[in-house]
C-alpha cells in the first residue's frame, strides 16, 4: 500500500505536491469514489483517476543510457525524429530525467518514476552533472575564473561553477575542458563558454550525480543498481 500522492506522482504526471493539491481540490477518484483527504493509501489493484483520466500503476523501473548524438530527449517528436526512448527495449512507460541536447551525447537516465524525476530536476536541488566540451579556441585561467565567478548568459547568471583543461591544441585551436554544474538551463555549457568567447564544437555528459557512463558504449544502456537508485535518491533531496 502506497499513498495515493505518491502514487500519483510516481505516475509521471506530476509533482507530490501538486497530487496534494490535486486530491484537496477534489480532482482524484479511487474506484470510483472522489478522494479529498491526503494520506489515503491504494494498491495497484486500484482504480485512481486524476481529471477523468485512469493513471497507471507499475513497478519503478531505472536507466542509464549513454545518449548518441541525433536523439531528441523525449518520448515522441512531431518532426518523426529519433528519440531516446527508441533505444531501449521496454514495455514500461518510461521518461528521460532532465534533458540532453539534439546533438550532446553521454550520460542520460530514464525512468517512470515521476516522483525521483521531479525532485531531480527541481532548481532547488543542486545534483552535480559533469561535462567534457571540446571548444574553439584555448581555454585559459581567465576563462576558468569566469566560470568559478558565475558567468552571464544573456537572461541568466549561472552559479559558481567547476572547469579544467584536460587538454589543448594550439595549432589547430582547440581545447577540452571539463566543466560540472548544478544547474540545468536550456543550452546552459554551450552559452557558458560563448560567453566567455569560445564555441563548442562537441559536447559531451560524462556523469550524472553518482552515475557515470562507465562500460556503456554510445547507444548501449543498463540497469541502474540498487545502490545508485539508493544514492540518486538520496542525492535528489539534498
Amino acid at each position: 500500500m502506497e499513498r495515493l500522492q505518491k502514487v500519483i506522482a510516481n505516475s509521471g504526471i506530476t509533482s507530490r505536491r501538486k497530487a496534494e493539491e490535486m486530491i484537496s481540490a477534489g480532482r482524484v477518484k479511487v474506484n470510483g469514489l472522489l478522494v479529498t483527504t491526503l494520506g489515503e493509501k491504494v494498491s495497484k489493484k486500484d482504480i485512481i483517476v486524476v481529471d477523468g483520466k485512469e493513471i497507471s500503476i507499475e513497478e519503478n523501473v531505472y536507466f542509464v543510457l549513454n545518449k548518441p548524438s541525433g536523439y531528441l530527449s523525449s518520448v515522441s517528436d512531431d518532426k518523426n525524429r529519433k528519440v531516446v526512448v527508441d533505444l531501449i527495449n521496454t514495455k514500461k512507460r518510461i521518461f528521460p530525467i532532465g534533458r540532453l541536447d539534439y546533438n550532446t551525447t553521454g550520460v542520460l537516465l530514464l525512468t517512470n518514476d515521476g516522483e525521483l524525476t521531479n525532485q531531480l530536476i527541481h532548481p532547488k536541488h543542486h545534483v552535480e552533472k559533469e561535462y567534457v566540451a571540446t571548444v574553439t579556441g584555448i581555454f585559459t585561467s581567465k576563462h576558468r575564473k569566469l566560470f568559478s565567478a558565475g558567468v552571464d548568459i544573456g537572461d541568466y547568471v549561472t552559479a559558481p561553477c567547476q572547469s579544467k583543461l584536460v587538454k589543448m591544441e594550439k595549432k589547430i585551436n582547440i581545447s577540452i575542458v571539463n566543466v560540472i554544474i548544478k544547474e540545468g538551463k536550456y543550452h546552459q555549457i554551450k552559452r557558458m563558454f560563448e560567453a566567455v568567447g569560445l564555441k563548442v564544437k562537441k559536447l559531451k555528459r560524462v556523469r550524472f550525480g553518482n552515475i557515470t557512463d562507465k562500460g556503456l558504449k554510445l547507444g548501449e544502456y543498463r540497469l541502474m543498481k540498487p545502490h545508485e537508485i539508493k544514492v540518486i535518491r538520496e542525492l535528489s533531496k539534498n
